[in-house]
């Protein structure tokens, strides 16, 4: 027995192309496995699967938040030494070993299995919330043909025969969001009961999900024909359409304008990696997946890079779509507020006031008054009137961000609402939103199938019934996002229960194939598989700087986590307005229980492996009975495992 370091570590782990080629009868037959009929389809889905609603309002966000153009170049930065050799790595390992997460660190090493099993749960953790944000599209979707959209104003109360006093007080978008939507209620701890009309939107967005991957990657694939490249489309034509109008220009700039000193912070740094980490995916076991359906030969390096650039080249047109979008509103806002203070100064007029400050434009005609000529006027004499007028600031404006789901279903629903034919752009952003997380959610569940199936002969040979059992348990956990409280859950999952659970997994994965299987032999099995050698870089990246960027992630993550506290943003309903609250204990004891539920596989499946072996090893060696002899038994004998097979 061979006492090495290494072999202590990999137990009975192989190099990856002998693991592959092997033939092992606990496992299905290489032959039976399905396979992409096209490598577009594979491009696609891969495509599909990182490219998401993250890309639509995280990524912009993050951009309008942390000083445009200087937050890109970071993010590029650490797209090229964390990401793409990350992604890279998920992309050989699945492609080399044909196996889903939990094969591909049992083959490593059977101690690693559980980082294939935390996979599978944080995957399952986020198909449950982000299947309710499907839900919500689905019913924006259904709500756009009409005209007009029904938040282009705010309802009448029957009874006093008024504006009701919530949307008075906030926005008709905003309104029809937290009231009609989600009919939210003012915090986590008052539960309510279900939201039918949004139960039954869930229930379409679970039935679509399991329609279209019951026939495993066959089906799904054909899907993502259309889901894959239909929000391009949308995008492009946003583009198109927002770039004719007013105060595009200025959300580009905004844009754009890089603010250096943001690089000091180490929050934005951490928010960047966050992204970065997200974006492609990396953890959740759907890279591994998608690419085990490939042939052994393809080349997996030229695909990192490839979706890499295309996932970044889509951040960036929907960062571009959205500001040009912002800019738009930003500048009605503030002609708008040159509009009532024009009012404010007829008033004072009227009542005789001194007329040696009266600007030289028409303040009877608010259209012919520029923003800047009003704002010029401001500054020189208008400010010195008292607090009746107001500046009107554009960058102010844009400096108010949205994030997350309220710049799909608040920001951009006000602007398009003021779009001529303002059903037809709403139909079309939020069927964009329906494909785009659709092609998400392709992937996350087959990060959860094609593992179980490969794992486990018994659901490889019952696939259809396990796609059904598996959506119909998502969805009836997913009725928990269907209270009235359900978005505060969506906002628990999002920020707690798969950022630091996919952050420890990654850690795991890197360690594994840098530190326990050997970089030099994964590069040697990647050699083998490409007919070529990748640069030397990646050995160095790997093994030093993936590894360190990953437990600075996870470090600030949780030092943010214990200091600034868990938070969230409730509604409230009587001031009309968002307020930030902590969770309550019991609410703490749910993400704490979360994380630790998606993390413990690993150290689990590791303890289990080790007491397995030590069993095996102390197991008393059979006795000889009279029917044996010791000529019976062939002599021991030791045979290399790790001897490479001559490159063909």
């Amino acid at each position: 027995m061979d006492s090495s370091e290494e072999s202590t570590w990999l137990g009975e782990g192989q190099s990856e192309v002998q693991l592959a080629t092997s033939p092992d009868p606990t496992e299905p037959n290489e032959e039976d496995r399905p396979a992409w009929d096209s490598k577009i389809q594979y491009v696609l889905a891969q495509v599909g699967f990182s490219v998401g609603l993250g890309n639509v309002w995280r990524f912009p966000y993050l951009c309008h938040q942390n000083g445009g153009g200087a937050f890109m170049l970071l993010y590029v930065f650490l797209l090229l030494i964390v990401g793409v050799p990350l992604f890279f790595m998920e992309l050989a390992a699945g492609q080399n070993i044909r196996q889903g997460s939990i094969g591909v660190w049992k083959h490593i090493s059977p101690k690693l299995v559980g980082i294939g099993y935390s996979s599978c749960v944080v995957c399952f953790y986020v198909a449950l919330y982000y299947n309710v944000i499907i839900a919500w599209s689905i019913f924006y979707l259904g709500n756009s043909f009409q005209y007009p959209l029904p938040w282009e104003q705010c309802p009448i109360d029957a009874g006093t025969n008024e504006t009701v006093k919530e949307c008075a007080s906030s926005s008709p978008t905003q309104y029809f969001w937290f009231r009609k939507a989600l009919n939210i209620t003012n915090s986590i701890e008052e539960s309510g009961e279900f939201n039918p009309i949004m139960t039954g939107c869930l229930l379409a967005a679970w039935a679509i999900v399991s329609l279209a991957m019951i026939k495993g990657i066959k089906s799904s694939a054909r899907v993502m024909y259309f889901s894959s490249v239909f929000p391009y489309v949308v995008l492009f034509i946003f583009l198109i359409r927002g770039m004719l109008l007013d105060g595009a220009i200025d959300g580009i700039t905004y844009m754009f304008y890089p603010k250096l000193e943001i690089w000091g912070n180490v929050q934005v740094w951490r928010q960047a990696a966050t992204q970065v980490f997200f974006a492609l995916g990396l953890g959740y076991g759907s890279v591994i997946a998608y690419s085990s359906y490939n042939p052994v030969h393809n080349n997996c390096h030229r695909d990192a890079l490839m979706v890499s650039g295309i996932n970044f080249m889509t951040s960036v047109l929907a960062s571009l779509v959205v500001f040009v979008v912002l800019g738009f509103r930003a500048k009605n806002i503030a002609l708008r507020c040159v509009a009532e203070n024009l009012g404010v100064l007829n008033l004072m007029s009227s009542n005789g006031s001194s007329h040696r400050w009266w600007p030289s434009f028409n303040v009877t005609d608010p259209s012919s008054v520029s923003l800047s000529e009003y704002r010029q006027w401001y500054h020189e004499l208008g400010s010195t009137l008292g607090p009746q007028l107001t500046d009107c600031n554009l960058e102010e404006e844009m400096n108010k961000g949205v994030e997350g789901t309220g710049l799909a279903f608040i920001a951009f629903t006000e602007v398009m609402a003021l779009f001529p034919a303002s059903p037809f752009w709403s139909t079309l952003f939020f069927l964009m939103l329906l494909n785009l997380g659709l092609s998400t959610m392709f992937g996350t569940m087959q990060g959860i199938l094609t593992p179980l199936m490969d794992n486990f002969k018994l659901l490889g040979r019952h696939r259809t019934l396990l796609t059904v059992f598996s959506c119909a348990l998502g969805f009836i956990i997913g009725l928990l996002f269907t209270q009235r409280s359900g978005n505060y859950f969506v906002m628990m999952f999002d920020d707690y229960s798969a950022t630091l659970p996919l952050v420890i997994v990654v850690i795991f994965e890197t360690i594994s194939v840098a530190w326990v299987y050997g970089t030099d032999r994964f590069l040697d099995d990647i050699e083998l598989m490409l007919k070529w050698r990748p640069p030397v870089v990646y050995k160095y990246l790997w093994k030093y700087v993936c590894l360190l960027a990953m437990v600075g992630l996870l470090a600030a993550s949780l030092l943010r986590m214990v200091f600034k506290g868990p938070t969230y943003t409730a509604w409230n309903q009587t001031a009309a307005s968002e307020m930030t609250l902590a969770y309550p204990g019991w609410a703490l004891a749910m993400i704490v229980i979360l994380i630790v539920f998606a993390s413990l596989p690993v150290p689990i499946g590791y303890i289990h492996s080790v007491l397995k072996s030590r069993s095996a090893l102390e197991a008393p060696a059979p006795r000889c009975t009279a029917s044996c002899t010791p000529s019976a038994t062939p002599p021991i004998s030791w045979t290399p495992t790790h001897i490479r097979p001559p490159v063909r």
